[in-house]
């Protein structure tokens, strides 16, 4: 999820998994998969930019739970040995 602003200045969370097109005429313009568009504050370019951050941040969490996954895997196959 990402937090970006309504034109009246009120926040809101958007899945960015569902984003499917983000335009600028002028305002931003967020259409996602069920077609539901959003006008935003923020340009385009910070859209893509906290994304990007969501998306690096799932990413070291799935890492990390795979190496924590893996080491406990390792633990109970040596316990069972």
């Amino acid at each position: 999820m990402i937090k970006v602003n309504r034109l009246n200045g009120k926040p809101f969370f958007l899945n960015a998994e569902m984003i499917e097109t983000i335009e600028s005429k002028p305002d931003t313009m967020i259409a996602l998969f069920n077609g539901r568009k959003y006008i935003v504050r923020e340009t385009k370019e910070e859209v893509v930019e906290k994304v990007i951050a969501y998306k690096r941040s799932a990413y070291r969490l799935t890492e990390t739970l795979s190496k924590y996954c893996k080491e406990k895997n390792e633990e109970l196959e040596a316990k069972n040995e």
